[in-house]
């Protein structure tokens, strides 16, 4: 119970220097610059998450049309 108070004061803090900090012109900047930056990561994540998604579905199509041929190979 002490932890999670400890952590709410700290958070509790924190927001409020970072409340106080982005009223100023610098402040603003940093916060303008860590949203970019931010905005940045989380899209570089989307696109590999899409890119590798793509590669799985290529390879799964790759598989069922091997298997399609081999069994009609065997088939025949």
């Amino acid at each position: 119970m002490k932890s999670f108070i400890w952590f709410v004061v700290g958070l509790t803090t924190g927001l409020l220097v970072a409340r106080e900090a982005g009223k100023t012109r610098q402040g603003k900047q940093f916060f303008a610059d860590l949203d970019t930056k931010a905005r940045e990561f989380g899209e570089a994540i989307s696109d590999g998450y899409r890119k590798r998604e793509a590669e799985l579905r290529d390879a799964i199509g790759d598989a069922a049309s091997n298997t399609e041929d081999v069994i009609d190979t065997l088939t025949k």
